[in-house]
């Protein structure tokens, strides 16, 4: 009697040791369900609050991003327009990206996010307009949705719907997606970011064409 009762409590230390350990384990299944991060053209992790510049992967059809005055507006000269640069070589303006999440440090994939040029780059005569990307209304001269800046970062909510972009896989690189989610009840319009090409301006604009890109920190 006296070696079951000893079996039964060696069984009962040896499964509460088990659950114990298993513990951690539950852990790391939930932090494995997070997103990816997003990785640099190095492979480190891009971290929110440090520049960037977003580079096209395929050559020969322009450079980095920067801002211009574009054609067929509407409105005044501000807001400047997201364009890519004409010269392959020029990397454009630097930029940061912020999640909806600030506290987690890392850009990751599919998660909402306001892009940024760097203010200190950023030097135009729209001194007093936000550098923050934004989708523009339609365009009824060409029928196209222009990324555009004068947006505003953070307070994520109905109010600011069209300020949130994405950062999704594409092949073995990524893309720039508007497709925000800060907003439950919001019907929203979902597309890659893509070039349209206006008098010799490659305009950032929703498109059914992605444009392949690549981050390389500054």
């Amino acid at each position: 009697m006296r070696f079951c009762t000893l079996a039964s409590q060696v069984l009962i230390c040896y499964l509460s040791l088990l659950a114990f350990r298993g513990k951690p384990l539950l852990v790391a299944v939930h932090a494995d369900s997070d997103p990816a991060p997003v990785l640099d053209i190095k492979g480190h992790n891009i971290q929110t609050g440090v520049e960037y510049w977003i580079l096209p992967v395929i050559r020969g059809r322009g450079g980095g991003l920067t801002l211009a005055t574009t054609g067929n507006r509407n409105r005044s000269i501000c807001p400047l327009d997201v364009v890519q640069e004409q010269q392959e070589v020029s990397n454009g303006l630097p930029l940061t990206f912020s999640p909806v999440n600030l506290k987690i440090g890392v850009v990751r994939l599919s998660t909402d996010l306001n892009i940024k040029f760097s203010t200190s780059a950023a030097v135009t005569i729209c001194l007093n307009t936000s550098k923050v990307w934004k989708l523009d209304n339609l365009d009824e001269s060409t029928g196209q949705r222009f990324v555009t800046t004068g947006g505003v970062e953070g307070n994520p909510g109905p109010k600011t719907i069209s300020n949130w972009f994405k950062i999704e896989k594409y092949d073995k690189d990524y893309k720039l997606v508007f497709c925000p989610t800060v907003c439950n009840f919001c019907k929203v319009i979902c597309g890659d970011v893509g070039i349209y090409l206006e008098g010799g301006v490659r305009r950032l604009v929703l498109s059914k064409v992605p444009l392949k890109v690549m981050f390389k920190r500054v």
